[in-house]
């Protein structure tokens, strides 16, 4: 279970941990696009280990608190959703307690988006981006941060073993068949 805020938020919504990732048709993973890169890990334990999709391996951290999962993009994009896999009954003190998210255009402007609190979590933890107004329904973003603040049992270092971050779909333009009229229609040769 989670207690999830946002900034300016006074109100605070509980996540819940699912065993089964489950997630809206309009949504995409953006992960495949981004470049990835952690604070720390120890040897084999490193970010690829939260993107192989297996729910055995994590990511290990190797250092003092933060614990930071950075996801940077070529160009601006719109994300909605942080969805992370913790295990709080194979982990015990490594599993995060206190999550931040940060988003901005680099390491030199990120500003914390939200702030989640885990209880014991077991599980795909959801964390949407969007902000309190309705037109708000994603980030429109350069980069995103994964700041683990803090772990349960005051654990010193941290296992994720999942992240998966995604983006609405693009709204497909419907397909209109093209008609020609006769003076429209024109053929075209290769030249040798």
């Amino acid at each position: 279970m989670a207690t999830e805020s946002s900034e300016g938020d006074e109100e605070s919504k509980i996540v819940v941990g699912n065993q089964q990732l489950v997630v809206e048709e309009s949504l995409r993973e953006m992960a495949k696009q981004a470049a990835w890169s952690v604070s720390s890990c120890k040897p084999g334990n490193g970010v690829l280990s939260l993107r192989d999709d297996n729910l055995e391996s994590f990511w290990q951290s190797d250092g003092a608190q933060p614990h930071l999962v950075n996801i940077q993009f070529q160009k601006k994009v719109k994300l909605q959703l942080v969805v992370l896999y913790v295990d709080y009954k194979l982990d015990e003190s490594y599993t995060p307690s206190k999550i931040a998210i940060r988003a901005g255009d680099g390491f030199h402007n990120l500003k914390e988006i939200k702030s989640v609190e885990l209880v014991k979590p077991t599980g795909w933890v959801y964390i949407s981006l969007s902000g309190n107004d309705p037109r708000e329904a994603f980030v429109n973003t350069f980069m995103l941060q994964i700041a683990v603040l803090s772990n349960h049992l005051n654990g010193r270092d941290t296992h994720v073993r999942q992240i998966k971050v995604y983006g609405p779909r693009p709204n497909p333009i419907p397909h209109q068949p093209f008609q020609f009229t006769s003076r429209e229609f024109i053929t075209y040769s290769t030249v040798r």
